[in-house]
Protein backbone atom coordinates (compact mmCIF):
# COMPACT_ATOMS: atom_id res chain seq x y z
CA UNK A 1 0.00 0.00 0.00
CA UNK A 2 0.98 3.66 -0.99
CA UNK A 3 2.23 5.80 2.39
CA UNK A 4 1.05 9.33 1.27
CA UNK A 5 3.17 10.64 3.76
CA UNK A 6 6.29 9.08 3.16
CA UNK A 7 8.98 11.29 4.59
CA UNK A 8 11.83 8.69 5.11
CA UNK A 9 14.96 9.63 4.42
CA UNK A 10 14.07 13.38 3.55
CA UNK A 11 16.34 15.84 5.54
CA UNK A 12 14.24 17.98 8.02
CA UNK A 13 15.51 21.09 9.57
CA UNK A 14 13.89 22.11 13.23
CA UNK A 15 14.47 25.39 14.77
CA UNK A 16 13.77 25.29 19.15
CA UNK A 17 14.71 21.23 18.73
CA UNK A 18 16.29 21.37 21.89
CA UNK A 19 12.58 20.97 23.85
CA UNK A 20 8.75 21.51 23.87
CA UNK A 21 7.06 21.75 20.32
CA UNK A 22 10.41 21.61 18.33
CA UNK A 23 11.66 18.69 20.01
CA UNK A 24 8.17 17.11 19.61
CA UNK A 25 7.84 17.50 15.86
CA UNK A 26 11.20 16.31 15.93
CA UNK A 27 10.93 13.19 17.37
CA UNK A 28 7.88 12.30 14.92
CA UNK A 29 9.78 12.90 12.09
CA UNK A 30 12.65 10.85 12.85
CA UNK A 31 9.88 8.38 13.77
CA UNK A 32 8.84 8.09 10.25
CA UNK A 33 12.87 7.48 8.93
CA UNK A 34 13.82 11.31 8.41
CA UNK A 35 16.92 12.38 9.07
CA UNK A 36 17.22 15.56 11.52
CA UNK A 37 18.77 18.95 11.51
CA UNK A 38 18.27 20.28 15.00
CA UNK A 39 18.96 24.18 15.54
CA UNK A 40 18.73 25.32 19.45
CA UNK A 41 21.28 27.68 21.84
CA UNK A 42 21.69 25.11 24.54
CA UNK A 43 24.11 22.67 22.91
CA UNK A 44 23.99 20.30 25.89
CA UNK A 45 20.38 19.74 24.91
CA UNK A 46 21.43 19.12 21.53
CA UNK A 47 23.55 16.84 22.28
CA UNK A 48 21.26 14.69 24.43
CA UNK A 49 18.79 14.94 21.73
CA UNK A 50 20.54 13.91 18.83
CA UNK A 51 22.26 10.75 20.68
CA UNK A 52 17.86 9.94 22.24
CA UNK A 53 16.63 10.17 18.25
CA UNK A 54 19.65 7.83 16.91
CA UNK A 55 19.40 5.45 19.69
CA UNK A 56 15.58 4.98 19.35
CA UNK A 57 14.91 5.64 15.45
CA UNK A 58 18.68 4.71 14.03
CA UNK A 59 18.41 8.16 11.69
CA UNK A 60 21.23 10.47 10.46
CA UNK A 61 21.19 13.50 12.70
CA UNK A 62 23.68 16.20 13.02
CA UNK A 63 22.62 19.79 15.19
CA UNK A 64 24.19 23.31 15.25
CA UNK A 65 24.14 25.88 18.26
CA UNK A 66 21.84 28.61 16.85
CA UNK A 67 20.25 31.81 18.18
CA UNK A 68 17.41 32.35 15.83
CA UNK A 69 18.01 35.85 16.34
CA UNK A 70 20.54 36.20 14.51
CA UNK A 71 20.97 36.07 10.75
CA UNK A 72 24.44 35.74 10.37
CA UNK A 73 24.50 32.84 13.00
CA UNK A 74 21.76 31.27 10.90
CA UNK A 75 23.50 31.05 7.86
CA UNK A 76 26.34 29.51 9.18
CA UNK A 77 24.12 26.36 10.19
CA UNK A 78 22.10 26.20 7.50
CA UNK A 79 25.62 26.16 5.35
CA UNK A 80 26.43 23.15 7.86
CA UNK A 81 23.15 21.29 6.99
CA UNK A 82 23.97 21.70 3.31
CA UNK A 83 27.51 20.78 3.77
CA UNK A 84 26.36 17.41 5.66
CA UNK A 85 22.77 16.74 3.67
CA UNK A 86 23.48 18.36 0.44
CA UNK A 87 19.69 19.57 0.53
CA UNK A 88 16.85 20.55 2.81
CA UNK A 89 13.20 19.17 2.22
CA UNK A 90 11.58 20.12 5.11
CA UNK A 91 11.93 23.25 7.65
CA UNK A 92 10.23 23.40 11.06
CA UNK A 93 10.42 26.98 12.79
CA UNK A 94 9.90 26.36 16.41
CA UNK A 95 12.07 28.66 18.34
CA UNK A 96 10.30 30.87 20.54
CA UNK A 97 9.62 32.55 23.73
CA UNK A 98 6.69 33.78 25.47
CA UNK A 99 5.92 36.41 28.02
CA UNK A 100 2.51 37.40 29.87
CA UNK A 101 2.64 41.40 30.85
CA UNK A 102 0.09 44.05 29.98
CA UNK A 103 1.85 46.31 27.55
CA UNK A 104 1.91 49.40 30.48
CA UNK A 105 4.14 47.23 32.39
CA UNK A 106 6.30 45.42 29.63
CA UNK A 107 9.43 47.58 28.74
CA UNK A 108 10.58 48.21 25.06
CA UNK A 109 13.26 45.91 25.31
CA UNK A 110 11.17 42.86 26.08
CA UNK A 111 8.55 43.89 23.25
CA UNK A 112 12.20 44.14 20.90
CA UNK A 113 13.19 40.60 21.91
CA UNK A 114 9.69 39.05 21.53
CA UNK A 115 9.32 39.97 17.84
CA UNK A 116 13.07 39.32 17.33
CA UNK A 117 12.52 36.01 17.99
CA UNK A 118 9.22 35.03 17.34
CA UNK A 119 9.16 36.74 14.37
CA UNK A 120 11.92 38.13 12.70
CA UNK A 121 13.80 34.35 13.79
CA UNK A 122 11.16 33.05 11.28
CA UNK A 123 11.79 35.26 8.55
CA UNK A 124 15.89 35.14 8.80
CA UNK A 125 15.60 31.12 8.60
CA UNK A 126 12.92 30.68 6.00
CA UNK A 127 15.06 33.58 3.73
CA UNK A 128 17.93 31.87 4.08
CA UNK A 129 16.77 27.77 4.21
CA UNK A 130 14.29 29.56 1.02
CA UNK A 131 17.39 30.45 -0.56
CA UNK A 132 18.37 26.43 -0.32
CA UNK A 133 14.89 25.09 -1.55
CA UNK A 134 14.62 27.27 -4.63
CA UNK A 135 17.65 26.17 -5.50
CA UNK A 136 16.76 22.21 -5.50
CA UNK A 137 12.84 23.53 -6.48
CA UNK A 138 11.68 21.65 -3.47
CA UNK A 139 10.46 22.50 -0.05
CA UNK A 140 8.12 21.80 2.58
CA UNK A 141 8.02 24.92 5.43
CA UNK A 142 6.13 24.64 8.10
CA UNK A 143 6.44 27.64 10.57
CA UNK A 144 4.99 27.34 14.34
CA UNK A 145 2.15 29.96 14.87
CA UNK A 146 -0.12 29.82 17.63
CA UNK A 147 -4.29 30.38 17.75
CA UNK A 148 -2.71 33.47 19.19
CA UNK A 149 -2.18 34.55 15.36
CA UNK A 150 -6.17 35.17 15.54
CA UNK A 151 -7.35 35.57 18.59
CA UNK A 152 -6.48 36.90 22.21
CA UNK A 153 -6.53 35.62 25.72
CA UNK A 154 -9.40 36.97 27.71
CA UNK A 155 -7.93 39.99 29.75
CA UNK A 156 -5.17 40.59 27.45
CA UNK A 157 -1.06 40.36 28.20
CA UNK A 158 0.29 38.36 25.33
CA UNK A 159 0.40 41.89 22.88
CA UNK A 160 3.61 41.08 21.42
CA UNK A 161 3.85 37.21 21.71
CA UNK A 162 0.69 37.62 19.80
CA UNK A 163 1.29 40.72 17.26
CA UNK A 164 4.33 38.15 16.64
CA UNK A 165 2.10 35.18 15.77
CA UNK A 166 -0.02 37.49 13.82
CA UNK A 167 3.15 38.38 11.75
CA UNK A 168 4.16 34.62 11.35
CA UNK A 169 0.85 33.94 10.04
CA UNK A 170 0.94 36.95 7.43
CA UNK A 171 4.25 35.73 6.58
CA UNK A 172 3.66 32.05 5.99
CA UNK A 173 1.16 33.97 3.52
CA UNK A 174 3.47 35.75 1.47
CA UNK A 175 5.90 33.30 1.45
CA UNK A 176 3.49 30.83 -0.18
CA UNK A 177 2.45 33.18 -2.39
CA UNK A 178 6.34 34.57 -3.81
CA UNK A 179 7.54 30.67 -3.94
CA UNK A 180 5.00 28.73 -5.27
CA UNK A 181 6.72 28.87 -8.31
CA UNK A 182 9.39 27.19 -6.88
CA UNK A 183 7.73 24.10 -5.85
CA UNK A 184 8.37 25.30 -2.02
CA UNK A 185 5.13 25.24 0.67
CA UNK A 186 4.71 26.96 2.94
CA UNK A 187 2.32 26.75 5.51
CA UNK A 188 1.98 27.11 9.55
CA UNK A 189 0.38 25.13 12.39
CA UNK A 190 -1.52 27.52 15.06
CA UNK A 191 -1.45 25.18 18.66
CA UNK A 192 -3.44 26.88 21.33
CA UNK A 193 -1.82 25.79 25.06
CA UNK A 194 0.57 22.69 25.25
CA UNK A 195 2.42 21.98 28.31
CA UNK A 196 5.76 22.54 27.77
CA UNK A 197 8.88 24.59 28.78
CA UNK A 198 7.61 27.36 27.22
CA UNK A 199 4.09 27.61 29.07
CA UNK A 200 4.96 26.26 32.47
CA UNK A 201 4.47 29.86 34.11
CA UNK A 202 1.06 30.14 32.03
CA UNK A 203 -0.27 27.04 33.46
CA UNK A 204 1.07 27.31 37.06
CA UNK A 205 -0.79 30.98 37.22
CA UNK A 206 -4.40 31.05 39.45
CA UNK A 207 -7.54 30.42 36.99
CA UNK A 208 -5.81 29.71 34.19
CA UNK A 209 -7.01 26.30 33.81
CA UNK A 210 -9.91 27.56 34.81
CA UNK A 211 -9.52 29.90 31.25
CA UNK A 212 -8.97 26.70 29.45
CA UNK A 213 -11.87 25.13 30.99
CA UNK A 214 -14.32 28.13 29.43
CA UNK A 215 -12.70 28.62 26.31
CA UNK A 216 -11.40 25.41 24.94
CA UNK A 217 -14.42 23.37 24.29
CA UNK A 218 -12.33 20.30 24.81
CA UNK A 219 -11.56 21.50 28.09
CA UNK A 220 -8.11 20.57 28.54
CA UNK A 221 -4.19 21.36 27.25
CA UNK A 222 -2.94 19.87 23.94
CA UNK A 223 -0.63 16.80 24.87
CA UNK A 224 2.49 15.34 23.34
CA UNK A 225 1.65 13.77 19.95
CA UNK A 226 -1.42 15.81 18.92
CA UNK A 227 0.64 18.29 16.34
CA UNK A 228 2.41 14.92 14.79
CA UNK A 229 -0.09 14.14 12.30
CA UNK A 230 0.04 17.61 10.81
CA UNK A 231 3.04 17.98 10.97
CA UNK A 232 3.44 15.11 9.24
CA UNK A 233 1.14 15.41 7.00
CA UNK A 234 2.84 19.41 6.10
CA UNK A 235 5.75 17.73 5.85
CA UNK A 236 5.01 15.15 3.39
CA UNK A 237 3.93 15.21 -0.58
CA UNK A 238 0.44 14.12 0.11
CA UNK A 239 0.06 17.89 1.14
CA UNK A 240 1.30 19.43 -2.52
CA UNK A 241 -1.17 21.41 -3.22
CA UNK A 242 -1.58 23.39 0.96
CA UNK A 243 -0.03 26.61 0.91
CA UNK A 244 -0.23 29.84 2.87
CA UNK A 245 -2.55 28.06 5.20
CA UNK A 246 -2.81 29.00 9.24
CA UNK A 247 -4.32 24.95 10.47
CA UNK A 248 -5.28 25.23 14.25
CA UNK A 249 -4.87 22.09 16.75
CA UNK A 250 -6.76 23.74 19.54
CA UNK A 251 -9.85 21.56 20.93
CA UNK A 252 -11.90 23.88 19.25
CA UNK A 253 -10.79 27.02 20.74
CA UNK A 254 -11.00 28.95 17.37
CA UNK A 255 -14.19 27.71 15.69
CA UNK A 256 -16.10 29.33 18.80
Amino acid sequence: MKNYFDIKDKVALVTGASSGLGWQIAQAYASQGAKLALFARREERLIENKKQLEDEYGVEVMYAVTDVGDPENIAESVKKVVDHFGRIDILVTAAGMGNNKPVTEQSTDEWDRHIKIDLSGVYYTCAEVGKVMIEQNYGKIINIGSIHSRVIFPGGGISAYSSAKGGVMNLTKNLAVEWAKYNITVNAIGPAVFATELTTESIEMEGFMDLIAAYCPMQRLGEPGELDGLAIYLASDASSFCTGQLICVDGGWTAI
